[in-house]
C-alpha cells in the first residue's frame, strides 16, 4: 500500500467520523451532548484540513502518489 493510498484512507476515515459527529449533534436534544459532538466535529474538520494539506504536499513531492 502506497503512502498516497494510506493518506487517502486516513482522510476518508476522518471525513466519515466528522459526518457521524455532525449527525449525532443534529439528532440529540441534550444540549451538552450536542455541544460535545459539534466540538469533536470541528476538531476533526481541522485535522482533515491538515491531512489534506499533507496529501497535497506528498503529491507535489512524489507525483507517483497522486490519487487523481
Amino acid at each position: 500500500m502506497t503512502v498516497g493510498t494510506q493518506m487517502q484512507q486516513a482522510i476518508a476515515g476522518i471525513q466519515s467520523a466528522a459526518a457521524t459527529m455532525k449527525t449525532f449533534a443534529l439528532e440529540t436534544e441534550d444540549k451538552t451532548a450536542k455541544a460535545d459532538f459539534q466540538d469533536i466535529a470541528c476538531k476533526l474538520d481541522d485535522a482533515l484540513k491538515v491531512l489534506e494539506g499533507r496529501q497535497k504536499y506528498i503529491e507535489e513531492q512524489e507525483p507517483q502518489y497522486s490519487q487523481k
